[in-house]
């Protein structure tokens, strides 16, 4: 968020991507792993994008983590010169690769990427401590392990998470190619 305000920038956020779970029951939603790359339309993900850099406005889905469903609402992003894309599986697909022109890899430890879990999940999505452990466990690390980890090779740029923020920000700052018309940042963090 730091980096879109200085770049007066909108962000684009993978999680408004998962797929729409409405036609399960809440119990088989909440069993559902979101932690593989299908768990997301990327098709959808990648023609938005693609919309943003010619210059066009979209319409990004809101979806509902305590439900595990899209709402009907959407999200209407303005184009800019600056688009940041932030999400786990962000350098995963080659399609949606080819859109960016700065790939950065944000890694911090488990310790680190646990806490940050916990709290967003309570905080933001209504799970309990337990849910949170036990899917982190479960499916959490080992897709991150099998997944998100494994495309580090894609970036351009690997940041330290656990640093001060103004610090990370001021190493994708100083690796924007600024004489680019138009600037696309995949920003993927394992955590």
């Amino acid at each position: 968020m730091r980096l879109a305000a200085l770049l007066r920038s909108p962000v684009v956020a993978l999680d408004a991507y998962y797929r729409d779970l409405a036609h399960l029951p809440l119990d088989e939603r909440a069993r559902a792993n979101f932690d593989i790359p299908d768990a997301l339309d990327d098709q959808l993900l990648i023609e938005q994008v693609r919309s943003l850099s010619r210059g066009q406005e979209v319409d990004i889905p809101i979806y509902d983590f305590a439900h595990y469903v899209r709402t009907p609402a959407v999200e209407r992003v303005q184009a800019g010169e600056f688009v940041i894309l932030e999400g786990l599986f962000t350098l995963h697909w080659e399609e949606l690769r080819s859109l960016l022109d700065v790939k950065v890899f944000v890694v911090a430890d488990d310790v680190i990427c646990l806490g940050r879990r916990l709290e967003r999940d309570i905080r933001e999505r209504g799970r309990s401590r337990e849910s949170v452990l036990e899917q982190y466990r479960l499916t959490v690390r080992p897709m991150a392990e099998k997944y998100v980890l494994p495309t580090r090779r894609f970036a351009d740029l690997v940041l330290d998470g656990a640093v001060p923020i103004e610090q990370s920000v001021e190493a994708v700052l100083a690796s924007t190619p600024l004489s680019s018309p138009v600037h696309k940042f995949g920003n993927v963090f394992c955590c």
